[in-house]
């Protein structure tokens, strides 16, 4: 193929090879004697490494991957009426090729880019990072290492290291791309440049189980602590970043879910369930990668609720990426891809003023959460909205509600703008009712809800809590340790047919829902959500759906699920209601409002072609054997 050949048969002696990524915090060291030939290459460990570094380059990297960017393609998420170049939107128009570069007049998209070299996979480009191309590359790339593990001299620590960065990233890259597209050729060998491909799709049973043969190797060659290692003491401290034997876990265990997930076990068997088998060797490895956190001996855990913020932002002037408590002492961040550039080149202004509306932010985009979407933020008893116990009042709609809905959402009454401003006083507090000073599709919100699960309140034109001092840093990590609790709660309920089932752990499945739950202060699954399959794992896709809410996951869990294209998931909403009597800006929980109702603002027209991603028709029209996705 012609474009493939490009990415996967290029040859890497044109290369720059850099041990240290540029990051906000240079949190990847570099070493002086990692710049090095190609012949050189493979020669010692500082060389091999130096090699491997550009691995991790080639991550994108969604939040800043353009002034402003899309990634959360499920119900979740709704932009203002007159944008229609983000993905979010060609997603709610059935326009899948949007994703394409060609596609994409604007270029920004994260995973394709008409700009991008594979030069710039060790660029400092924000912009020139993106998965399509870069993943290819990348796996050229790990391939060629692997393919020259003998040539290295160095201690069996040193040589371990090596091969489990270069079989993580080989698998990690064909898992991206299979989730968006489905069976593909699975490349684990260094193909000749000019040779013919010929290489037929695989079922996505079939990539899982290599990309799960990667993993597992990964897994047994990787440190827990890369500051715990010979080699990874000489940059203590700085290591975060480093792929590590629970990332591997972690993909192991997702990968297999993935397989065993109703949409890939149909792509693979026709059957449109759970795949047994799968599901099960995914709870053990999701249960290895707990039995070792659980344990107490690592870096890995949940960050108290007080300083959940950390996972996604920072804002304290050092441009400390987030992943990490306050004083980096708990990783909850398992993967994470660097940041590129420095300074404003690293900054999330641009993105970060997308979240309260126009007139607050002089912003030309507002990505708002959908009012069906805010709706799976239950009760803090733990119980769903449309529970006959949950106590859920229609006329106080904001009170008793997850601690992480108060995290998350402004609704109304919230405060908006701290600093007292007269030409800003009308715009102090969200007037958020029907027809309301914020309620506008064009330049506030078309749903009665902002996100600020990733900005805070002084994130507005006058606190300027996004300007230069401090800094936001704002980035999302591809897995984070609460996702594995709810990955593993999916798995082992689907393996043994319980929520008390265990594999693999002591945790049943509940129990680790419950953990998530703790963290955040809600109130564990009721008994009558236990008592069936069918009912728990509805209390499942809610958990993740406001746990990992607007990180990127609900479309892909949507499609996983085969429930994409079907009712409530295929509609957007807004939230319609009048308040009674005056705001209560004091405590906007005590507010008190009537003509309670759901507006559907937009339908999404999908079928059944909608499930997978149109590839490249300049790929697919190349060879018989590498043929196009159903219906595109």
């Amino acid at each position: 193929m012609k474009f493939l050949n490009k990415y996967i048969m290029i040859g890497a002696a044109a290369l720059t090879l850099s041990l240290g990524m540029t990051s906000c915090t240079d949190y990847l060291d570099k070493a002086p004697e990692s710049d090095i030939s190609d012949t050189d290459a493979y020669k010692d460990f500082h060389n091999f490494q130096g090699f491997v570094e550009e691995l991790y380059y080639c991550q994108p990297d969604p939040t800043n991957g353009y002034w402003t960017n899309s990634w959360n393609w499920g119900e979740d998420e709704i932009m203002n009426i007159n944008v229609n170049y983000h993905m979010c939107y060609k997603v709610d128009q059935g326009d899948f090729w949007g994703w394409q570069s060609e596609f994409d007049g604007w270029q920004s998209g994260w995973m394709d880019r008409a700009s991008n070299e594979t030069t710039s996979a060790n660029g400092p480009d924000r912009f020139k990072h993106s998965l399509w191309p870069l993943a290819w590359y990348g796996i050229r790339k790990a391939n060629m290492g692997i393919e020259n593990l003998d040539k290295i001299t160095a201690t069996k620590e040193e040589k371990d290291l090596i091969a489990g960065q270069l079989y993580f990233f080989r698998g990690w890259f064909h898992f991206m791309l299979m989730q968006y597209f489905g069976g593909l050729p699975y490349i684990d060998s260094v193909l000749p440049a000019g040779e013919k491909l010929t290489l037929p799709r695989l079922s996505y049973a079939e990539c899982a189980e290599k990309a799960a043969a990667d993993f597992r190797k990964a897994a047994d060659l990787l440190p827990v602590d890369w500051d715990k290692t010979t080699v990874g003491r000489v940059t203590a401290g700085k290591n975060q970043l480093r792929v590590t034997k629970i990332a591997a876990l972690g993909y192991l265990g997702k990968d297999l879910l993935w397989a065993a997930s109703p949409l890939m076990n149909e792509e693979s068997t026709g059957a449109t369930t759970y795949n047994k088998d799968f599901a099960k060797r995914a709870a053990e490895a999701f249960g290895e990668l707990l039995n070792i956190v659980d344990g107490g001996n690592t870096q890995f855990g949940l960050i108290p609720f007080d300083e959940y913020s950390e996972n996604f932002v920072t804002m304290d002037g050092s441009g400390k990426m987030p992943g990490q408590n306050k004083d980096n002492t708990i990783t909850e961040a398992i993967f994470r891809g660097p940041t590129y550039g420095s300074g404003w080149g690293c900054s999330a202004w641009g993105q970060v003023k997308c979240y309260g509306g126009m007139d607050i932010n002089d912003s030309g985009v507002t990505f708002m959460p959908t009012a069906n979407y805010v709706n799976y933020y239950g009760m803090a008893n733990g119980l769903p909205l449309d529970d006959s116990d949950s106590q859920f009042d229609k006329t106080h709609p904001w009170k008793d509600r997850d601690p992480r809905f108060y995290h998350d959402i402004k609704y109304d009454g919230c405060q908006m703008i701290v600093k007292e401003d007269d030409g800003f006083k009308d715009w102090r507090y969200a007037d958020m009712q029907t027809n309301g000073k914020y309620r506008d599709e064009f330049r506030g919100t078309r749903t009665g809800y902002f996100n600020y699960k990733f900005v805070s309140t002084k994130c507005n034109k006058v606190d300027d809590g996004y300007g230069w001092s401090p800094q936001i840093h704002m980035h999302i990590p591809w897995m984070r340790l609460s996702d594995v609790y709810l990955m593993y709660a999916e798995a082992a309920a689907e393996a043994t047919g319980s929520a008390t089932g265990s594999v693999g752990c002591k945790l049943t499945a509940v129990d680790a829902v419950n953990k998530v739950r703790e963290r955040a202060g809600v109130a564990a699954v009721a008994d009558k959500n236990t008592a069936s399959l069918d009912n728990f794992m509805s209390e499942v896709r809610r958990e993740r759906a406001v746990e990992l809410s607007f990180e990127g996951h609900r479309f892909n869990d949507l499609r996983r699920w085969l429930l994409l294209d079907k009712y409530p998931y295929n509609i957007k909403t807004s939230q319609e209601f009048l308040r009674v009597g005056d705001m209560n800006v004091d405590d906007p929980t005590k507010n008190t409002v009537a003509e309670w109702s759901e507006k559907v603002i937009l339908k999404r027209n999908f079928s059944k072609k909608h499930y997978w991603l149109p590839l490249k028709k300049s790929d697919t029209t190349l060879y018989p054997e590498f043929g196009q996705n159903p219906g595109w």
